[in-house]
């Protein structure tokens, strides 16, 4: 039975309802002011070895030797056990610091001082196992490792933001999930709305701060801490109710909210001092507009869709054809702007022509036509060699030596000067990526919200009742089968020029680089199926960590399989979800059938007759 729940001034939740209900108990029996008092002491002694130093060689990476100073995998400590101390303290009520859990008090906490020990100990672990054993470790690293420590077990100590049911006995696992619970936040305060477009402001700058240091980590071990600890960080942040208040705020300010996007986004390869980074957030953008192109197809019409990366190869195949490379076979070169036009209008038609006489499957014969369409695609680009068919694509060899793009006398390969910033070819080409991600997320938008969206989300749903309501199921399907392939080709023209060359082998179902169709279809679900912001950090996600973890390239696709197992049992709609997928897969408290409660006295009832 689900209650409704206030906070008190110990931080804790109690019921305002009948419902029954028993009091939330903590994980360690201990005094609540007791593990408060110990979850601030540990997270501050954590803090405090971090000006320390934690292992007396340079061998290990980020120079940890220094004293006063906190570098590297220190910094992330830092911050997680910072973060830990104030979400502590806003527990006793303290004036400036109640904003900051608006709905759960304790479980932000627990979280936060989790992410405290797993950030610390893997430095730890990574400094005893890179450089021979424990006695590398100088005594900054065991004061931090205590207080990290004695900060998780404060946490464990301090009772859950809101009760079981009366007929519930949980296990100890079920107790440890209950306390990293929370309950939904009230409503905000209403603000004037410049303080509310500041605060959105502000929420997309810390975004923007914290992927730039992410992207930026220079070595693996450090980005695994990094990963550590915005995952734990975003996690506590979320359940104190300050992700869902902002993201009223957005709701309410849309405009806003996607001119304050975009605008961080500009900002990005301005923060970036080395090319190779603002290089893989242009690949970002080319696969997240892949990948918010097929939410068009999968996410709104619920079309399977595996062959989805050769639309991306069409529109980079047709663009190079015409970019005036030296290997070209047609030997002529476009405007950029005819070829853009050449690689989405190629896509379209080969939208068309492999989704008419297919869409009329449904399910898993519509996904296996798919795959067999995108392998077939990649076996004709290797065939069509001059030996074995005609002579066109170069075939295995593909078509290298693609030029740069010039605009408006513009040249995209060469570094520019920007307002006494230094824009490399990199950054030119994620400007440039960024302004067709615009536009794809304004067609998808707008698709979304028009009479023939609703129409592909009732297909969706249930196409034979959409049918026998009216809608022409094929036609639509075709429709949306043919824009996803349009918009894939919009972003598979700028790829080629980006990457120089373009080979077959880049356009398969699966494989160690992205984009492909199965990381394609993994950034959809990852991130949300049918919103605009979920592929897009799917696509990141999926983008960024195999790029700076080439160390596990051997094992990608078996973590990448392990990490969807997860999804599907904890959080099976995608890290950000509309309300309909919410309701869809988890317990609202909503009954599907109204209680049959007798009618009140003296009331007058209906017959059946009478109704």
């Amino acid at each position: 039975m689900t209650t409704n729940t206030t906070k008190t001034t110990n931080g804790t939740a109690t019921d305002t309802t009948k419902s029954a209900t028993t009091a939330p108990t903590p994980i360690i029996p201990m005094p609540p002011a007791a593990a408060r008092a110990t979850a601030v002491t540990g997270s501050v002694i954590a803090l405090a070895g971090t000006f320390l130093a934690w292992t007396w060689t340079d061998e290990f990476p980020g120079n940890l030797t220094v004293t006063g100073y906190p570098g590297g995998l220190q910094v992330l400590t830092l911050i997680s056990a910072a973060l830990t101390a104030l979400f502590a303290l806003s527990g006793y009520g303290i004036r400036g610091l109640r904003w900051l859990t608006p709905g759960g008090t304790n479980s932000p906490t627990r979280l936060l001082a989790l992410g405290v020990l797993g950030t610390t100990g893997y430095t730890i672990g990574a400094i005893s196992y890179e450089l021979g054993g424990l006695v590398n470790l100088e005594p900054g690293a065991w004061i931090s490792g205590i207080g990290a420590l004695l900060a998780l077990i404060g946490a464990l100590g301090l009772p859950a933001d809101h009760g079981y049911d009366r007929d519930e006995s949980p296990h100890l696992w079920g107790r440890i999930r209950h306390s990293l619970s929370a309950p939904e936040p009230g409503r905000a305060k209403e603000l004037p709305s410049w303080a509310e477009i500041l605060i959105i402001a502000a929420g997309f700058g810390i975004g923007l701060y914290v992927f730039s240091y992410g992207i930026s980590t220079e070595y693996s071990e450090l980005f695994i801490g990094f990963l550590i600890t915005a995952g734990f960080g975003f996690t506590a942040v979320l359940r104190a109710g300050l992700i869902k208040q902002l993201s009223a705020l957005t709701a309410k300010h849309r405009n806003v909210t996607m001119a304050a996007a975009f605008v961080a986004a500009i900002c990005f390869p301005f923060t970036q001092s080395n090319d190779q980074y603002a290089l893989i957030g242009a690949n970002i953008l080319i696969f997240a507009t892949v990948a918010l192109g097929l939410n068009v197809v999968v996410g709104l019409a619920g079309l399977l869709d595996l062959g989805y990366v050769a639309f991306l190869g069409v529109g980079a195949y047709a663009a190079a054809l015409v970019s005036g490379s030296p290997q070209s076979t047609i030997g002529v070169q476009f405007p950029f702007w005819a070829a853009v036009l050449t690689g989405a209008a190629a896509s379209l038609i080969f939208g068309v022509v492999i989704g008419a006489p297919t869409l009329r499957l449904r399910g898993d014969y519509l996904a296996i036509v798919t795959l067999g369409f995108g392998e077939i695609f990649r076996i004709t680009m290797n065939n069509l060699n001059g030996n074995s068919g005609p002579d066109v694509t170069n075939g295995s060899n593909g078509i290298p030596n693609i030029p740069d793009l010039e605009l408006f006398g513009f040249n995209l390969g060469l570094p520019h000067n920007v307002l006494g910033t230094e824009l490399t070819r990199s950054g030119n080409y994620y400007l440039l990526m960024l302004l067709f991600t615009a536009i794809v997320v304004l067609v998808f938008r707008r698709s979304a919200e028009s009479r023939i969206g609703r129409a592909w989300v009732a297909i969706r749903e249930d196409e034979t009742a959409a049918t026998a309501m009216g809608i022409n199921g094929f036609r639509l399907k075709l429709l949306a089968f043919a824009l996803g392939a349009a918009l894939a080709g919009l972003a598979g023209t700028v790829q080629a020029h980006v990457s120089y060359s373009i080979t077959p082998e880049q356009y398969q179902f699966a494989g160690s680089v992205p984009p492909n169709s199965a990381f394609l279809l993994a950034a959809v679900i990852l991130g949300g199926m049918g919103t605009i912001s979920g592929p897009l950090i799917g696509a990141a996600l999926l983008y960024l960590i195999p790029a700076k973890l080439q160390f596990m390239q051997e094992y990608q696709l078996l973590l990448f399989g392990f990490a969807l197992m997860l999804l599907m049992r904890f959080r099976p709609e995608g890290l950000v979800a509309d309300r309909r997928k919410q309701l869809e897969f988890h317990e609202t408290g909503q009954l599907d059938v109204p209680e049959d409660k007798p009618l009140p006295e003296g009331a007058t009832g209906v017959a059946k007759a009478g109704a």
